[in-house]
């Protein structure tokens, strides 16, 4: 029983890991030019601080934080804040600038307060990722849809609202449909330099 588990686990994992190279093979060359997208927003108005992430902006996880289960940066460098929340067992609101990541090909940015408010302010991410870096394929509120077809906001509003649409598995969240060894395989495999 335990080797049939695990026997499909790995299967499982090679198909994610091959879907993930073919999509990384298939949009080299595609014009997406990181250079362009996002960028830093404080208006001379003194609107508020805002963080609108680039494709550079997204590195291997083994330069992040991890907590627990997955990984956690701060852009704005309000990690120290960002790592209190995440370590909060009453939860809170995450600072903008945060970005976290369970998977290299998948990450959510905390943005501007007011820049969705369905979303709690969060943008997401699909992302591609090979040893020369990452792209950008799809960011947004409500479109994103993860390598599992399920939309990413409407998956991470059923988290209780203390957590701040943060997924884990006793948050509330619908559980994934790959288990946590495989996650971490796949975490570890990320091939964008570390450096």
């Amino acid at each position: 029983m335990i080797r049939t588990t695990r026997r499909r686990a790995v299967l499982l994992c090679a198909a994610w890991l091959a879907l993930a190279l073919a999509i990384a093979d298939g949009v080299e060359g595609c014009g997406n030019d990181p250079s362009t997208e996002g960028g830093d927003a404080r208006g001379a108005s003194g609107r508020s601080e805002d963080f609108a992430a680039r494709a550079t902006d997204f590195r291997n996880l083994r330069t992040m934080t991890k907590v627990r289960g997955f990984y956690i940066d701060n852009r704005r460098s309000h990690l120290a804040e960002a790592l209190r929340v995440a370590n909060s067992p009453k939860g809170g609101t995450y600072p903008v600038g945060t970005i976290i990541q369970l998977v290299p090909q998948e990450a959510m940015v905390k943005r501007r307060k007011g820049f969705d408010p369905a979303t709690n302010d969060w943008e997401f991410f699909f992302l591609s990722v090979s040893p020369t870096g990452t792209v950008i394929e799809v960011r947004g509120t409500d479109k994103v849809v993860n390598r599992f077809g399920g939309n990413c906001a409407s998956c991470h509003s059923a988290a209780d609202p203390k957590f701040d649409f943060v997924c884990e598995h006793d948050h509330g969240c619908a559980p994934l449909p790959i288990g946590d060894d495989v996650i971490r395989i796949v975490q570890s495999i990320d091939p964008r330099p570390v450096s």
